[in-house]
């Protein structure tokens, strides 16, 4: 619930202050900022909701535990961060006075986290049910990054500082798994390893005999 709420928080509260903020020349600094925030912290609250309910499925028996191993997926994901970015840019380089209609602004921001959810599904679906406890922990720290952005955007010091720890803890925590299984976290983020493995094909010459001549030899 973490990533969504960060989602509807840094849009509700971009389309409110964006306004008032850059109706002050000495504020559009901080108003880019602002815009910085509010864009990760909707895609990284996008990625948080739509993968905890996939690994939350898979946990509880809801869907298949097996990874789903779309075609070409890595191309898709970094097709999605591709679009993320391009994204971002495209909302740093819009206008910062008044004239510059919200409407589209929130469409850039809906953009994200529509980006990010998908990059959520693609990501946790694509890992076997072995390394969900892995997986849990890495969306933990999504969920700290995006209660961290969530903060900075209602000017909250003690969100901010909670979701850093969070987030921080969240990391650590993956490195120490990953380093346990002797995997590195890519290698788990990306998906495709701790499942069903395929048993060799049996290979020969198979030759038939009669036991008699057996117990002769």
């Amino acid at each position: 619930m973490v990533g969504i709420a960060a989602v509807l928080t840094c849009v509700a509260n971009y389309v409110t202050e964006a306004p008032i903020m850059f109706a002050d020349p000495s504020l559009i600094g901080a108003g880019n900022l602002m815009k910085t925030v509010a864009y990760l912290g909707t895609w990284i609250g996008g990625v948080t909701f739509t993968g905890s309910l996939i690994a939350f499925g898979k946990l509880q028996g809801i869907l298949d535990s097996q990874p789903l191993l779309l075609p070409m997926r890595h191309a898709l994901n970094a097709s999605l961060v591709g679009i993320s970015t391009a994204g971002l840019a495209a909302f740093l380089a819009s206008g910062g006075d008044l004239e510059t209609p919200m409407v589209p602004l929130s469409m850039l921001l809906g953009g994200a986290a529509l980006a990010g959810s998908v990059s959520g599904v693609t990501l946790t679906a694509a890992i076997g049910g072995a390394d969900m406890p892995v997986v849990i922990t890495v969306l933990n720290s999504y969920s700290g990054w995006a209660l961290c952005a969530e903060g900075f955007m209602l000017n909250n010091s003690l969100m901010t500082v909670v979701g850093a720890l969070i987030g921080s803890s969240g990391a650590i925590l993956s490195y120490i798994m990953c380093r346990a299984m002797n995997r590195s976290l890519p290698n788990v983020i990306l998906g495709g390893y701790g499942t069903t493995s395929a048993g060799s094909k049996v290979t020969g010459l198979t030759v038939l005999g009669v036991l008699d001549e057996h117990i002769l030899v």
